[in-house]
């Protein structure tokens, strides 16, 4: 049985050739990057080169990017550093953020440090700028964490909307783009965002390595203490191996963007199509405007029926891998805070596809097929 892969919003498989020049790193240069001797420093040497390059390709300098094991990492350095380093008290987010961030600020807000506001959403998840300036204007200095695209459903903020609105005010802005990084060009010399973040399997890199920006501007204390890795900000010897992926995990990214956006785009809009096409009652989560929604992912709503809980067990018992849930019932289970947050029924199954540059047309057509199959469709 052939398997297909649609879940990329969870994690891509690794580039080969992101693979080989990661596989000749370990092989020959294995000396620790703290070491003064020349293997030491030609290690050194290969981290500040692939810095610069991750550096080039945002428009930013060397000195603002900061490696970490991944996005998450990456996100609670920003919140804990920034609202403790600036003395912050008031934070603001929304309901739909990941749970890196969204637990991160709930656990300052327990802890008494912070009081923390929930920006205002659509029926399709966008935020309310509106609201989100008012919570800016009605409170002392805030610091604002949303996500440039939602990993469940896709939406889309405006960074450089939001960006002005928070510079407007003096807000700390941070933004999750771990969905959007290698997808999207962020140039960081215009982007008013203090912090964004990266983690390197979303873009066909190694896992357990991302990177922290963080604007020249801002000025934060270590969360790792240790020895004087990443320029005195994050102890502990770095991953040499994923930071070279990461480099050239995004150097090819950039390289194709353009032509993989629009064929990975070109994906999604054929499943929108045949979905509607062949399943009566369909719907979809989130936004499906090109210019509002990711174009890796399409989160498709199912109609009601005995088989919504066994859906994505049935699907991968046929080899298709994807991911989702349901919206929470309030006291019977766990489900998709993001689902809730917006409002999708809890009766309804809803399954993220998520595509990249390896999948194909004729993977749609047979999950299509296979979907017809278990939710008992007749065309």
């Amino acid at each position: 049985m052939n398997k297909i892969y649609l879940d990329n919003a969870a994690t891509t498989a690794i580039d080969k050739e992101v693979l080989e020049l990661m596989k000749n790193t370990m092989e020959f240069q294995f000396g620790n990057p703290s070491s003064i001797h020349s293997h030491g420093r030609e290690v050194r040497t290969i981290i500040e080169n692939a810095r610069k390059t991750v550096a080039k390709l945002l428009n930013t300098s060397p000195a603002e990017i900061f490696f970490t094991s991944g996005g998450t990492e990456a996100d609670n350095m920003a919140i804990n550093c920034a609202i403790n380093d600036y003395g912050i008290t008031h934070a603001i987010t929304s309901k739909i953020e990941h749970h890196a961030v969204i637990h991160t600020l709930e656990v300052l807000e327990k802890k008494g440090l912070i009081k923390l506001s929930y920006v205002n959403l659509d029926e399709k998840g966008h935020v309310d700028t509106k609201h989100l300036e008012e919570l800016l204007a009605n409170n002392e200095r805030s610091f604002v964490s949303l996500m440039h695209a939602n990993n469940e459903i896709g939406n889309l903020i405006d960074l450089e909307k939001v960006g002005d609105i928070c510079e407007k005010y003096n807000a700390i802005f941070h933004s999750d783009t771990v969905q959007t990084m290698g997808h999207y060009r962020h140039d960081l010399s215009k982007l008013k965002v203090h912090f964004i973040t990266c983690a390197a399997h979303k873009l066909h890199g190694p896992k357990g390595v991302g990177f922290l920006y963080i604007n020249h501007n801002i000025k934060i204390k270590p969360m790792i203490h240790g020895g004087a890795q990443e320029r005195n900000m994050r102890g502990g010897t770095e991953n040499v191996y994923g930071i070279v992926g990461l480099a050239k995990a995004l150097e090819i990214a950039y390289a194709e963007l353009d032509e993989h956006q629009n064929y990975i785009q070109g994906l999604k809009s054929y499943m929108t199509e045949q979905l509607l096409a062949n399943i009566p009652g369909i719907g979809f989560n989130g936004d499906l405007d090109s210019k509002h929604s990711l174009y890796t992912v399409l989160n498709v709503s199912f109609p009601a029926s005995e088989m919504g809980e066994m859906l994505l067990f049935s699907l991968d018992i046929s080899g298709i891998s994807a991911s989702g849930g349901s919206a929470c019932s309030s006291g019977s289970n766990v489900g998709s805070h993001v689902l809730t947050a917006i409002g999708s029924p809890s009766d309804r199954a809803a399954v993220r596809f998520s595509f990249c540059k390896y999948n194909t047309k004729e993977e749609i057509d047979i999950v299509v097929e296979k979907l017809k199959e278990l939710v008992l469709v007749k065309v």
